[in-house]
């Protein structure tokens, strides 16, 4: 399923100022971008709603808001720009369908292996003991 592609009209933005290195330009200009998006008020399917909330995010708070600040260029249209495309990677890593594990059993050789190498540690540790005469 292809998430639909994203809008700067489909978020809530602002301009606050960068932080970091970048003179006295840092101090006087608002290029950093702030974009909040709703999830439970968007369009996005509702099974993609579902797995964005689902994920443990620290950019997506408690109500269901992901804020994403874009500060690495030195003009707001590109940190605008910037903070879209996190934003439609992060709505398109949700809408890949995770695949379901099929549970299999241990192969013959990979449980022999297993064992061979359990006896041959516990030999290893048995020799570190102390030396009898």
């Amino acid at each position: 399923m292809k998430p639909p592609r994203l809008t700067e009209a489909e978020g809530e933005w602002s301009a606050i100022r960068a932080q970091g290195a970048g003179g006295q330009n840092v101090n006087k200009v608002s290029n950093a971008a702030q974009l909040r998006f709703d999830i439970r008020a968007s369009r996005l399917p509702e099974a993609v709603q579902q797995r964005l909330l689902a994920q443990a995010d620290q950019r997506i708070s408690g109500d269901g808001v992901i804020v994403i600040k874009a500060q690495d260029h030195r003009s707001l249209p590109r940190n605008r720009r910037e903070a879209l495309a996190r934003l439609q990677a992060l709505v398109d890593a949700a809408a890949t369908v995770p695949r379901r594990r099929v549970a299999t059993q241990p192969t013959f050789g990979s449980r022999q292996r297993r064992l061979q190498a359990k006896q041959q540690r516990g030999q290893v540790k048995a020799s570190r003991g102390r030396v009898s005469e």
